[in-house]
């Protein structure tokens, strides 16, 4: 039994003092951090908590309503993964941010939960920046067609607040660094296109990962999503 309590202890010391590690490299940067924690259990949640850590990102809307129910409630929930329109109404009551917008049609549906909810969501649109299939997002004329659509300019109870991005997954930080560098571009254009509205109010810029948040971080991310290297491989 002593050796698990011990156990435990050395795990909750080791994500605090990652936590505080990743701090202090992103020192003197625009970017904050976000524990990525999509099926990481509890414990290393609340030892992430404990460690002055309180913005978590999610992948998954059930896991990320089963956590926020048992977890402290001034915890700030990010859904970051892939988001389905009929998933949106389960967590509308809570979620902080969702970074994975990239559709009009999710964006409605949004919307509407919000309203429901008496709340106005902040969201980032999706860019699709990387050379993979596999990722989502959006093209730069889908983004300006969905901020010019009269459909958009009636919405009342989200926020678009930025842009996220995820790179492709290479070694290559010369092409990381420059899809990095391409978002941020896309992001600063649209700032000076758009005017600030109740609905839009570009700020964020979401982009980084364990693998490469320095990267991001120097390339002008506000947001940057860290699992692996707070919580291990495990």
């Amino acid at each position: 039994m002593k050796l698990i309590t011990q156990k435990i202890v050395e795990l909750e010391m080791n994500i605090a003092q990652n936590i505080e590690n990743i701090k202090s490299k992103l020192a003197g940067t625009s970017a904050q951090l976000i524990a990525v924690t999509k099926t990481k259990p509890l414990a290393d949640l609340q030892a992430a908590y404990d460690g002055n850590c309180k913005v978590f990102g999610e992948n998954k809307v059930q896991e990320m309503v089963e956590k926020w129910e048992v977890l402290p409630k001034d915890i700030e929930w990010h859904l970051i993964g892939h988001l389905q329109s009929n998933k949106v109404k389960y967590m509308a009551s809570f979620v902080a941010m969702i970074h994975s917008v990239d559709s009009l049609k999710l964006l409605q549906e949004i919307d509407k939960q919000a309203l429901k909810n008496n709340r106005v969501i902040d969201c980032l649109l999706q860019i699709y920046i990387a050379k993979e299939e596999t990722k989502f997002g959006l093209s730069e004329d889908e983004t300006r067609e969905i901020l010019n659509s009269e459909e958009f300019k009636t919405m009342k109870n989200i926020r678009i607040v930025g842009l996220m991005g995820m790179a492709t997954f290479t070694d290559n930080q010369e092409q990381i660094r420059m899809e990095f560098r391409s978002l941020k571009s896309f992001f600063e254009s649209l700032k000076t296109e758009y005017s600030v509205a109740e609905n839009l109010v570009f700020r964020e810029v979401s982009m980084g990962m364990s693998g490469d948040f320095l990267i991001a971080a120097e390339e002008g991310s506000t947001l940057v999503r860290v699992g692996s290297a707070i919580f291990g491989n495990r």
